[in-house]
């Protein structure tokens, strides 16, 4: 393997009646993990060292790509191993068609490696492969290891302790007097187990709590990733002539927040009004990222050690540059709370020339913050930009002057 960034890449075929598929990764010294914190998936989506992130998924045409980007450079000399596997969400590998794990370099986008994996029947999880030291190098191995049991399954197996709900504990019949003993030395409390529950919202489900989910405190990571397979030159054109789409795409992650205490604004990077992650508003714009599936799309965060302070935020993409509408692009919207289950849903289809789409509505209700699924194309009227488009949509009621980069 080359020393330089790698993006590890999970693909399947998508389809009517086929199963989810996520990736993962875990370190492991000794054929196990250290601590959770060696396991890399979709609630924990980057390890301490920066070496592996999870970057989430895209759809490339009808071929769904779960991405994990691996930094060889940067593990630790201690790591021995680094484990890259897939588990299912809704069914068996059976059902999923064309399923392949495949190495690229993440400068150049060469395939360094490829393994396709072919008759899998009831697996829910999978050891697809994994890169090893070897006399001071690095290699790739093929694996193809299934397990029926799931993540849950495959975690435990490299030493991850995982949250799962306990038997409730059998009551004495009668109390007993405990002997009389010095006080034992208090232990340290063990850490928390990982949490590998997620929640996907739909048209028909379109809404989740967060404190149900166990998002109550801590960063919430705010992630759109996307894809823009072609545009057409033109409309007149039975085939028109199709266009590769890659850097000169510009989408903007934004954010309109209310507080409850009556302010209001926005976070963008146009006006660098990149907001603020210990202050008010409390929610920060990562930076301003022009490639989308080539890197770790957009990213904002938001505090919910404040969530009190929150009345609602709009979490929205606007186009800055490089097409004039929505159509054709495939994107998924992933938040990830510090403590809790995963929310993620994908973007439908764009039939309207949009330029602005809201993406998630979050509330507070009082005791507790609501994420809401909105997926919104909005067409802007002619002289009226998108955050004025999306002000006049939800009621913002902001005033809006020219803003540039």
């Amino acid at each position: 393997m080359p020393t330089t960034a790698l993006r590890v890449e999970l693909g399947r075929r998508s389809g009517p009646g086929v199963p989810d598929a996520d990736a993962s990764a875990l370190l492991l010294v000794g054929g196990k993990v250290r601590s959770d914190s060696d396991f890399v998936f979709y609630n924990q989506p980057e390890h301490s060292s920066g070496a592996v992130r999870h970057e989430g998924k895209r759809d490339n045409g009808g071929v769904v790509v779960d991405s994990i980007l691996v930094d060889l450079a940067r593990v630790e000399p201690a790591i021995e191993t680094l484990v890259l596997a897939a588990s299912t969400d809704g069914g068996t590998f059976g059902q999923v068609p064309d399923l392949y794990i495949e190495v690229r370099d993440a400068a150049q986008n060469t395939v360094v490696a490829r393994f396709d994996s072919t008759g899998a029947t009831v697996e829910t999880a999978f050891v697809l492969g994994e890169f090893y030291r070897r006399q001071g190098a690095w290699k790739f191995r093929a694996v193809g290891q299934g397990y029926s049991s799931g993540l849950e399954g495959l975690a435990t197996d490299f030493g991850i302790s995982v949250d799962e709900p306990q038997p409730a504990a059998a009551t004495p019949s009668a109390p007993v007097a405990p002997p009389v003993t010095a006080p034992p030395a208090p232990a340290a409390p063990p850490a928390a187990p990982v949490s590998l529950s997620k929640v996907t919202l739909t048209k028909a489900s379109p809404s989740v709590s967060l404190s149900k989910q166990g998002g109550t405190s801590g960063a919430m990571r705010v992630n759109l990733n996307w894809e823009m397979r072609k545009q057409f030159s033109g409309w007149g054109s039975k085939l028109g002539r199709a266009v590769a789409m890659h850097s000169d795409l510009d989408l903007d992650l934004c954010a309109l927040y209310e507080l409850t205490d009556g302010s209001k604004g926005i976070v963008q990077s146009l006006g660098n009004a990149f907001g603020a992650l210990h202050q008010p508003p409390f929610i920060h714009l990562d930076g301003d990222d022009r490639t989308g599936a080539m890197a770790s799309g957009e990213n904002l965060t938001v505090n919910l050690d404040h969530k009190q302070a929150f009345q609602r935020i709009l979490v929205f993409v606007t186009i800055y540059e490089g097409a004039r509408s929505f159509a054709d692009l495939h994107a998924t919207v992933t938040l990830t709370p510090q403590h809790g289950a995963a929310i993620d849903f994908s973007l439908d289809e764009c039939t309207v020339p949009s330029t602005v789409c809201a993406l998630a509505l979050i509330t507070n209700t009082g005791s507790d913050l609501v994420v809401q699924r909105e997926a919104r194309y909005l067409v802007p009227e002619r002289g009226v930009s998108p955050q004025r488009t999306i002000d006049y949509a939800y009621g913002w009621g902001m005033n809006w002057t020219p803003g540039r980069k």
